[in-house]
Formats: structure tokens, C-alpha cells, sequence
């Protein structure tokens, strides 16, 4: 099957002149030859720190921005030079507060915007509600001039601008940022039940969990390059770090039992949380998998836990992993285990 998306060796360099156009420009590479490819109906992650070229390269898959070498293809057209093909089909929805018109309220926002892509009015009717409704705006709020709304209500009317021309492909940079935890759950459960017909979904996050359980495949890139692109399963399998943390519960700490943890930290760093009037949280880190399943029955038995259990390695874990162990000119190197 042809990717949705393929991006092929792009690069992306720009001039940065001087402080008020004086003294010498910086040249600054955005992008240094990365490739990729996106499948249909399939939720894309790109993921990475602040600067390492992630907007570079939605701006350019979405036809805002002009390579400098290499070639990006969305829905099969070249996004430099076939810009009109591809603009129709796809939607971008940034996170923040810009792009709007503060004096217009949601109906108004979405009717505009409706308007651009010369959506007749009749499937506006139908539609609108609908998406104001999937976002959770009340038709009181939704005729209320946004210069009113709250961050997370301004970001709700992005998600559903982002919708108006039921786009094929969906590029979301940052969405969730402003939304409380409630909208933020909401707002995952949107972007599932768009994949779930079949939208291809390419997002942009620093939320780990929150790209761990929606992202089909992830891509990290750093300082322009991509340090790794997989499956999500395979990146959290495959980068996480061989150390393991054990989180044991429970009750009051006894003297007896303050003494198994004095012995324990004397080997292994522990963070003690409390956890309510008669309950400890412990968090143990041990090197490997294998030293925490040893520890485990004994230090059951000898704090006479609740809960104990092995927390599972995380995209957050391997991601950090990954970023910690690349040189500087932005290439991974993982250290063997």
C-alpha cells in the first residue's frame, strides 16, 4: 500500500540575520536529511525536545514551508509545487491561543473558517453542532465571543476548526496544551474515534503518556535528525533502560520495618512518598529486571506490604534513554546492556 505520507533526505536550513539586521547571520540547519513514511489511518507521533525541528517539519507536510533539499508527499502530491492539492484535504491544529478572530464566538469562528474551504451551507448546518458538541462547547458558550473563553476552551474551537473540512489527514502540534485532565481524556478519545474511520492522525507532543497511548509509530528527532522511528511497543521494548523499579505499599513504618528500609538504601536509591495516615508509598530502583524479581518475595515478606509490583518500562524511559545517550551532533548511541 502507498504511504499517506513519505518524506524523503528533507532538509530545512534558514538565515537568521543579526540583532536589528546588524553583525553576521547565523546559519541554523531545522532539519538535516530526515525520512520517513506514514501509513493510513494510522497515528503518527513525533516527538522530541523544544528546538529539535518537529513545527519545521509539520509546517513543511502541510504545504507552509518550502524545503531546502529533499521532497515530502502528502496524499501522494508533493507538498512544494502541488500545494493546491493537498491544502483541500488535510487540517493542521496548533496548540495556543492563535488563529482566531477574538471578537467572533465558536459558530462564528467555525462558519469562517467553513467559508474558506467553500463548504456550502447546508452540510455548515449539519456539521457545526456536531463538532461543538464532540468537543464539548455548550451552545451558551458557543456564542460567546472567544476573547471570553478560558486556554482550554480556546483550544477546544482549534480541535474543532480542525475538523470543518473533514480533512483526510490531521496535523496536531501540541493539542493539548490548556486542556485540564477531563479534556485532555476527551480529546484522546477524539483522535481515536477519528483514526477509527480512518483519518490519519500525525501529532506532535511533549506528554510521553499521553503519545504512548495514542501513537501507533513514533519518530524522535533531535537537533534536525531522526533518532529513531518504530513502533511504539518496539521503542518502549527496545530503548528502555534494563533498570527496574519496584513500588512497594505499606502500612505505618515500624522500627522493625525502618530497618529493612535503612539496609535496602544503603544498596539501592529509594523514594519514600506517604500516601494517607497509616500508608507509605516506597519506590525502589534496582539495576536490572532480574535484581528486582530476586528482591521481591523477601522484601514482601519483611515489610509485610500491601502492593508490591515491577512498574513497566515507559515511552517516557525510553525516550529519555534515547535522548541521554545521542552525541552532540544529534545521533543516537545506546549503550549496549
Amino acid at each position: 500500500m502507498q504511504p499517506i505520507i513519505e518524506v524523503k533526505d528533507l532538509s530545512r536550513i534558514f538565515k537568521i540575520k543579526g540583532k536589528w539586521g546588524l553583525g553576521p547571520s547565523k546559519i541554523v540547519e531545522a532539519l538535516r536529511g530526515i525520512s520517513f513514511q506514514v501509513k493510513t489511518g494510522e497515528i503518527f507521533g513525533l516527538l522530541g525536545p523544544n528546538g529539535a525541528g518537529k513545527t519545521t517539519t509539520l509546517k513543511i507536510l502541510t504545504t507552509l514551508l518550502a524545503p531546502t533539499n529533499g521532497q515530502a508527499h502528502v496524499l501522494g502530491f508533493n507538498t512544494f509545487g502541488q500545494e493546491k492539492q493537498i491544502r483541500p484535504r488535510i487540517n493542521f491544529i496548533f496548540g495556543g491561543e492563535k488563529g482566531f478572530y477574538w471578537r467572533l464566538n465558536a459558530v462564528e469562528t467555525l462558519t469562517f473558517f467553513s467559508d474558506l474551504y467553500e463548504i456550502p451551507p447546508a452540510i455548515q448546518a449539519q456539521r457545526i453542532p456536531k463538532l461543538l458538541d464532540l468537543v464539548g462547547l455548550s451552545a451558551i458558550d458557543a456564542k460567546r465571543e472567544i476573547e471570553t473563553y478560558s486556554k482550554g476552551m480556546k483550544q477546544k474551537v482549534q480541535i474543532a476548526r480542525g475538523l470543518v473540512n473533514d480533512p483526510e489527514v490531521i496535523f496536531y502540534d501540541e493539542p493539548s496544551i490548556g486542556l485540564d485532565p477531563v479534556s485532555a481524556k476527551n480529546f484522546r478519545e477524539i483522535v481515536k474515534q477519528l483514526a477509527s474511520r480512518g483519518k490519519t492522525i500525525i501529532l506532535t507532543t511533549h506528554y510521553m503518556a499521553e503519545a504512548e497511548e495514542l501513537c501507533d509509530t513514533i519518530a524522535v528527532i533531535d537537533q534536525g535528525r531522526i533518532l529513531t522511528c518504530d513502533s511504539t511497543a518496539n521503542i518502549v521494548a527496545g530503548l528502555s533502560d534494563e533498570s527496574a523499579t519496584l513500588h512497594v505499599s505499606v502500612t505505618a513504618l515500624t522500627a522493625e520495618k525502618k530497618s529493612v528500609l535503612d539496609r535496602i538504601r544503603s544498596e539501592y536509591p529509594v523514594a519514600v512518598t506517604p500516601a494517607g495516615e497509616d500508608r507509605v508509598d516506597l519506590r525502589i530502583h534496582f539495576p536490572s529486571q532480574a535484581a528486582a524479581r530476586e528482591k521481591s518475595a523477601a522484601l514482601f515478606s519483611e515489610l509485610e506490604a500491601l502492593e508490591l509490583h515491577i512498574e513497566k518500562p515507559t515511552l517516557e524511559q525510553a525516550y529519555l534513554n534515547l535522548i541521554q545517550h545521542r552525541n552532540p551532533d544529534g545521533v543516537a548511541s545506546i549503550p549496549n546492556h
